[in-house]
């Protein structure tokens, strides 16, 4: 027993990321397998290999892709031939020939000699079922497809931003659960039924947070509320007893902070994520992807759940903790206003610029911002969707949150400024107004309006960001 948390190998690492010797003419990344295809033209599969996923075929290719259970490739004669789970046909390859193949979750598509598109496999939301016309390349994705065109790119099967209550809950007949090597596939096989998103609650607000998919809030009172995706009951089964005084929405868990100052965590329990230390008093929280953060009362962090990225939380102690959703790092700002940041640096997102102090900071993913104690806003790390270099250089702020490749920024008089990614209009849709509190998730944000309400835009798949809402 290691104390606050195992820093072992996580059981989402199967290997994945540990390719064998040799050289590559092209490599796909599955979700916990890959294959690759050597110059020799064959092929080498690593990573998980429940349902046979990496038992790749012999003989010469001149393709592979990868998908979340199964492989697909194409033969040096232009033959199709995919291996791994086959629950939905997503393995069963028509005849002909093809000059391009992607395997998606659970189905796969591929490309004829002549541009035509063909698809194979669960089709549920009309993904297998592609537009007509003709094509340069296609990839299968997770319950859509896309295919590009010589002039145009055209997609088919479920929207994100479609209601889910408008589709029609998949059948639970053939329900298909991974066991082997530990623990279930991360995500929603076709047969589980699809959760409806629970709709933004009428309030007034003293603390927002916005998660993968779904928001907790704070109400005023001191309960919570949480809505928008629910598949690991990370909305239904927040606390309805007791008071709080704080909440972090994670991928797929929260935590949220007792009056008294016990951590409650719920949601998606794998690894221990969801398991708070039931001892000691904590004054602030944070959940990453697969792990959660503490800070005691004494100063100093504990950690519980898996992340492979990490050796040990820094030494020392902490006014205030932040952890990237996607489970890369984490930084603390000390009572001298200095940050320390431990977990992956691949992008310099754990290393803080020297010579400069803080009053609050946030963890994205793979970047880091900081809100400096003239009130500026500073921000290192990735910088892939100038989440970094676009953080406003002039104005003074009060409050800073990173989400996934984009961040917001409370200014002293209240008004929001939002920068980075805009896939989803997460920034160019910021709302005007005054507020007093705000979070980044990661495709959506929310904010609290001086009069408590809330306010949340972006990506309103799963409800997560749905209309504006007045107390």
């Amino acid at each position: 027993m290691l104390g606050d948390r195992d820093f072992g190998r996580s059981v989402l690492d199967y290997g994945q990321a540990e390719p064998p010797e040799g050289e590559f003419a092209a490599v796909s990344a599955g979700y916990l397998h890959a294959c690759g295809l050597r110059t020799s033209g064959e092929l080498a599969c690593w990573g998980r290999s429940s349902f046979g996923r990496t038992n790749a075929p012999s003989g010469i290719f001149t393709q592979v892709s990868s998908g979340t259970t199964h492989s697909c490739a194409i033969r040096e004669n232009g033959e199709a031939v995919c291996w791994g789970m086959n629950n939905y046909g997503q393995s069963d390859a028509p005849s002909g020939t093809f000059t391009q193949v992607s395997a998606g979750a659970w189905h796969s598509c591929g490309l004829r000699e002549s541009g035509k598109v063909e698809c194979w496999g669960d089709d549920q939301y009309d993904q297998s079922n592609p537009s007509p016309g003709n094509y340069l390349a296609v990839s299968a994705g997770t319950r859509h497809s896309c295919a590009l065109s010589a002039t145009s790119t055209s997609c088919w099967g479920r929207r994100d931003d479609q209601p889910l209550e408008a589709i029609a809950p998949p059948p639970t007949t053939d329900v298909v659960t991974d066991t082997s090597s530990g623990g279930g596939e991360r995500g929603v096989a076709p047969g589980t039924p699809t959760p409806t998103p629970t709709p933004t609650p009428t309030a007034t607000f003293t603390a927002v947070s916005a998660g993968g998919a779904h928001t907790c809030a704070l109400r005023s009172t001191g309960s919570l509320d949480c809505w928008g995706y629910d598949n690991d009951m990370q909305v239904s089964n927040a606390p309805s007893t007791g008071t709080f005084t704080a909440i972090s929405a994670g991928s797929f868990h929260n935590c949220a902070l007792r009056s008294a100052g016990a951590i409650s965590c719920w949601g998606q329990n794998t690894n221990g994520r969801a398991t708070a230390p039931t001892s000691g008093t904590f004054t602030a929280v944070t959940t990453g992807f697969n792990f959660s953060c503490g800070l005691r009362s004494s100063g100093t962090v504990a950690c519980w759940g898996t992340n492979i990225y990490f050796t040990a939380p820094a030494s020392g102690t902490f006014t205030a903790i932040s952890a990237d959703q996607n489970s890369t790092h984490v930084c603390g700002l000390r009572s001298s206003g200095a940050v320390a940041c431990w977990g992956s640096n691949g992008s310099g997102q754990a290393s803080p610029p020297s010579g400069s102090t803080f009053a609050a900071i946030s963890a994205g993913s793979n970047f880091t911002c900081g809100l400096t104690s003239a009130g500026a806003i500073s921000c290192w790390g990735r910088d892939n969707h100038n989440q970094r270099t676009n953080a406003p250089s002039t104005g003074t702020f009060t409050a800073v949150d990173a989400g996934a490749s984009f961040a917001c920024a409370l200014s002293n008089t209240g008004t929001i400024s939002c920068w980075g990614r805009d896939n989803h209009r997460q920034v160019t849709d910021a709302p005007s107004g005054t507020f007093t509190a705000i979070s980044a998730g990661d495709t959506h944000a929310c904010a609290i309006k001086s009069d408590g309400a809330i306010a949340c835009w972006g990506n309103s798949g799963q409800g997560r960001a749905p209309a504006t809402r007045s107390p």
